[in-house]
């Protein structure tokens, strides 16, 4: 027998797999359903025996283990069509290397979707086509419209980023972390098998809280934790004999240039502070969900079933690939004669309490603020193209620095709370005119006025809000700060707003007023959610400072690009000019990524230059430099490597965005030759924009060791916790469990029946 490629790791699993006792019923039904569909003798992708030797039938039994025979037997065919069409594309494109045709096969699928069932379906031309048609004629009476709109759209990105894995073969590409995780989402189905979560359990999550944080959280840390564990145990097939490239080993094999032992072992690293987030996030984030959008007991009870549907799923994946011929599983303990003091067998892998001692896991709550950082040596930044400022910086310096007097933010004023946290020594290190020149160089005088004062205003509020809540550990009243200015958001009335009571409320409704007046409502709509995005994450921030928690390294990256303001800036660039690119492109996955990449680039070189500023000064667990450090366990030279190489290989994606996929995209939508001007001059907006972050951060003052020693003097004339007015306190989270055991607490153990 081969040897393996690596050793499978010690899993952590809280949550112990259960069975449906319906599971060869299932197995009947789905051999039927399969050669009804085409897909056994004759496919050319299947016989009879690969549909027995992979069992899919056993799957869904282990990850659906309470749901009746009815659902069992529709959720089994559902995920032997997904996989069927894996092989089938694989077989038909991906060795082929056939984009074209396989971009042709994709769009026809959506055909076999329609939301409204009396709308029909073409004539099949495939088993892929015929299965889709039937399995969505049978599963969306059952549901709403929302779900059906959800369902069909991550069935899409499933079916459609496999394009994404076809050009990264054609071009021998291996996708950063970063972009891995992300696309793997789409690709992997992991967000397609929650929704069918949501049909099998009877626990269609309401639509008010569908696209919530905390319910974006849970399905994406679900999604992270099958994909990666999938990734454990499909390496030998994809990687060796596949010729995949995309696979979580293989990314951390090639970006921290490991071994394979040490990428699996990695990966699963990973794996287990994604749980670990999907547990924190349940208890934690869910009650405030329920209490502020004010659920029913019944929608309590759903959105509880969904979530306890999910870690019955990852349990039951987890002993499905220990069994299933598909995988590398040869050294699984899958029962033994021999005594173990780990217990095994069916259900049992919860039980190995070495899990509850993870130290990844302590780290990340015994980190001890406002320590010493010793001297270090900035990365050098990688920038591939030139930096430009407006001529008009000057003029901006001028302006944005008096508007800020005029709004309060550079004197202590009687009454009004959130003034005085800057002075004229403080707002003259940051030079946030300078900023603003780079990142938009050919803006007119007032509009490079206004971008100016926008930055003003985020950096003044970001400067602020920790002192205001992050020392008392605040959320109640950091929420309840971000409730109040919203309403100097109005979408009807830009100018209609509330009489502000504070410096950032004035700041606020003067730039709203100035920058959404002009915009048509559904632009205008969009920018108040990059600003709502960016006031919710510094609550995120003090919450993961009232837990004293160093975030896990995806969710920390997710909410990064909301913390600084990136989908803010970036709104002014898309909507500074009529735009008549197709919604469809904007929403494209190339595009997203192209302003991911960029977004991430600019962020984490803040996170490099303010390391000492946030670390030492302020005793922020806020910087992806401590971050890498908590999670890989390595000094800070390490760190600084890897962040300096995350950023480098996001620059990189952007560069190959921008040169192979976007001339694709703008083929696939059939763009005009103006469409296309529009989005090469909004690529280069964003390069601006890049480099203008990148001037900014290496020319001001704010991050050098003068500007850190100094502090205006009424920082020290009165303690944090009066900088804001809050509510009358109460728990600000429900405090996360801690403690031997408390790890692997079991979501259906708080799944009871609510009563009015």
């Amino acid at each position: 027998m081969a040897q393996q490629p690596f050793q499978l790791p010690d899993f952590y699993l809280p949550h112990p797999a259960g069975l449906n006792p319906q599971v060869e019923g299932a197995r009947e039904h789905t051999r039927q359903w399969a050669r009804g569909m085409g897909m056994l003798e004759g496919s050319g992708i299947w016989d009879l025996q690969d549909l027995e030797d992979h069992d899919y039938a056993l799957l869904c039994a282990y990850t659906h283990p309470d749901c009746d025979s009815t659902a069992l037997d529709l959720v089994t065919d559902w995920y032997v069509w997904v996989f069927f069409f894996d092989d089938h594309f694989l077989e038909t494109f991906k060795r082929t290397l056939d984009r074209a045709g396989g971009k042709a096969y994709l769009d026809r699928l959506p055909l076999f979707m329609p939301m409204d069932l009396a709308d029909g379906f073409p004539e099949p031309t495939n088993p892929v086509e015929a299965g889709l048609a039937d399995l969505w004629a049978r599963t969306v009476p059952h549901m709403s419209l929302d779900w059906r709109a959800r369902f069909r759209e991550s069935t899409e990105h499933l079916l459609n980023e496999s394009l994404w894995e076809l050009s990264n073969i054609n071009e021998g590409r291996v996708a950063n972390p970063v972009e891995y995780i992300e696309m793997r989402r789409k690709v992997g189905g992991a967000p397609w098998s929650a929704g069918l979560v949501e049909y099998a359990a009877g626990a269609e999550v309401p639509a008010a809280v569908a696209h919530s944080r905390p319910l974006r959280v849970l399905r994406d840390t679900f999604a992270d934790g099958v994909h990666l564990r999938n990734d454990l145990f499909s390496y030998e097939r994809e990687v060796t004999n596949e010729g995949e490239l995309s696979n979580g080993v293989l990314v951390l094999e090639t970006f921290l240039d490991y071994t394979t032992q040490q990428a699996a072992d990695a990966v699963n690293e990973l794996l287990t502070s994604r749980l670990h987030q999907f547990e924190n996030t349940f208890f934690t984030e869910l009650p405030l969900l329920f209490a502020e959008h004010g659920l029913s007991p019944e929608e309590v009870r759903r959105v509880l079933a969904y979530a306890k549907g999910l870690q019955d799923w990852q349990s039951g994946g987890h002993e499905w690939h220990m069994r299933s011929s598909r995988y590398m599983n040869d050294r699984a303990n899958l029962g033994t004669s021999t005594f173990s003091a780990t217990p095994v067998g069916l259900g049992t892998s919860a039980a190995d309490l070495r899990r509850l001692f993870d130290p990844p896991a302590l780290r990340s709550f015994s980190h001890v603020p406002y320590q010493t950082v010793p001297p270090f040596q900035l990365p050098e930044i990688y920038l591939p193209f030139t930096p430009a400022l407006s001529p008009h910086l000057d003029s901006a310096r001028r302006t944005s620095t008096a508007w800020a007097r005029e709004m309060g933010y550079l004197d202590v004023i009687p009454g009004v709370v959130d003034s005085g946290v800057w002075d004229d020594r403080r707002i003259a290190a940051a030079d946030l005119a300078l900023c603003s020149a780079g990142l938009d160089p050919d803006a007119s005088p007032a509009e490079l006025d206004l971008s100016a004062k926008w930055l003003v205003w985020g950096t003044y509020g970001d400067d602020w809000f920790p002192l205001a809540f992050n020392h008392s550990g605040d959320v109640p009243g950091a929420r309840a700060c971000i409730e109040r200015l919203a309403r100097f958001m109005p979408l009807e009335n830009p100018s209609a707003s509330p009489v502000p009571t504070t410096a950032l409320e004035r700041g606020l409704a003067d730039l709203w007023a100035q920058t959404a007046g002009p915009m048509p409502p559904r632009a205008r709509a969009a920018f108040r959610a990059t600003v709502d995005d960016m006031l919710e994450s510094w609550v995120w921030e003090v919450a993961n400072v009232a837990e004293h928690r160093i975030p896990d390294p995806v969710d920390y990256i997710e909410m990064r690009r909301k913390t600084f303001g990136s989908d803010l800036t970036m709104n002014l660039a898309r909507f500074a000019h009529q735009r008549t690119v197709p919604d469809e492109v904007w929403a494209s996955g190339s595009l997203q990524a192209l302003e991911h990449a960029a977004a991430d680039y600019a962020w984490l070189i803040n996170d490099l230059y303010s390391y000492r500023k946030e670390i030492q000064y302020e005793g922020e667990i806020h910087n992806l430099v401590l971050v890498v450090q908590n999670f890989l366990n390595c000094d800070l030279e390490h760190a600084l490597r890897v962040v300096s190489d995350l950023q480098t290989s996001r620059m990189h994606q952007f560069e190959h965005l921008s040169a192979l996929e976007l001339p694709q995209l703008y083929e696939d939508f059939a763009l005009s030759t103006a469409q296309r001007a529009e989005l090469e001059a909004y690529v280069d907006d964003l390069r601006h924009w890049m480099s203008g972050i990148y001037v900014w951060h290496r020319d001001v003052s704010r991050y050098r060791e003068s500007e850190l020693e100094y502090q205006p003097t009424m920082y020290h004339a009165r303690p944090a916790t009066t900088l804001a007015t809050t509510p009358a306190r109460i728990p600000a989270r429900i405090p996360a469990l801690r403690g031997l055991g408390t790890s692997a607490a079991r979501i259906a153990t708080i799944l009871t029946p609510v009563r009015d």
